[in-house]
């Protein structure tokens, strides 16, 4: 079973939808903050020290080492390391060509823009209209570092993306999760509740605007540690706690679908007059 990470709730309009929150992969990511002396609030820093003398090791002393038998290693060079294909490791090779919606999005990790040299642009354009006619994906292999990675080619504006993908390896499954089935009427849904579903859907239906949407998490936590330096670094109050939503609490999903609807019906009137006036 995998393991929680984090629990809490889908805001779905006016209803919440408690949830957990498990990795699709086995790495993971968090927001950090520098560790710190709380006695001398200053910097706690790792070093890097030989286990042999315990001593500190420069940046220019470390290698790259495969230990292929216990405590013994051998070191690699870089340019060893891309001597071994060093076809793989200058070229993104392109292996299969795929429908744009064929990947889902859990394949996908980190992109990257590719520019062309001057020499390459008209093939680069080429390429970038293909994929572009037929909104399909270039699939290739490209070694970064160390690792071959599968990564997606396609067209994003004047510019070819490289975004990596995940190996199918590197993805868990959805098995041994507790999920409800899609027979709705197991679970009571009635029709009108669908329909009421369908209704708030389409109602928060907009145009993909990227720019309009900010990291609100990252804005507080920057006005918290202002308004701390300002207080001169003593404890400020906490804030009121957001009501938890209670998992075997009764309610009326009918009348919080409804409410929801009219209230994303009249925020969407409401931003058509803004933009009308704008």
């Amino acid at each position: 079973m995998p393991q929680t990470i984090w629990e809490g709730a889908i805001s779905f309009g006016l209803v919440t939808i408690p949830v957990r929150l498990v990795s699709a992969e086995d790495r993971g990511s968090e927001i950090a903050f520098h560790n710190i002396d709380s006695k001398t609030m200053s910097r706690v820093r790792q070093k890097r020290v030989s286990e042999a003398t315990g001593e500190d090791v420069p940046w220019d002393d470390v290698v790259k080492g495969y230990e292929y038998e216990s405590g013994r290693y051998v070191v690699l060079e870089p340019a060893e390391i891309e001597a071994a294909n060093p076809k793989a490791t200058k070229t993104i090779d392109i292996v299969a060509v795929v429908c744009r919606d064929c990947i889902d999005p859990p394949f996908f990790t980190r992109p990257y823009y590719l520019v062309p040299q001057q020499a390459g642009r008209k093939a680069y354009a080429l390429l970038r209209e293909a994929l572009r006619a037929k909104n399909q994906i270039a699939v290739a292999h490209v070694v970064l570092r160390t690792r071959q990675y599968l990564a997606a080619l396609f067209p994003e504006g004047d510019a070819l993306v490289l975004d990596l993908l995940r190996y199918a390896d590197e993805l868990r499954g959805t098995e041994g999760l507790d999920l409800p089935s899609a027979d709705l009427g197991e679970l009571g849904v009635t029709e009108k509740e669908l329909q009421l579903a369908h209704q708030l859907v389409s109602a928060l239906e907009a145009e993909w605007e990227p720019g309009q949407y900010t990291d609100t998490y990252r804005n507080d936590l920057l006005d918290l540690i202002k308004r701390k330096v300002e207080a001169g670094g003593t404890t400020l109050a906490s804030a009121e706690e957001a009501q938890e939503p209670q998992g075997g609490e009764v309610v009326d999903i009918m009348d919080l679908l409804r409410r929801s609807v009219e209230a994303a019906a009249r925020e969407k009137d409401a931003d058509a007059r803004t933009r009308g006036t704008a």
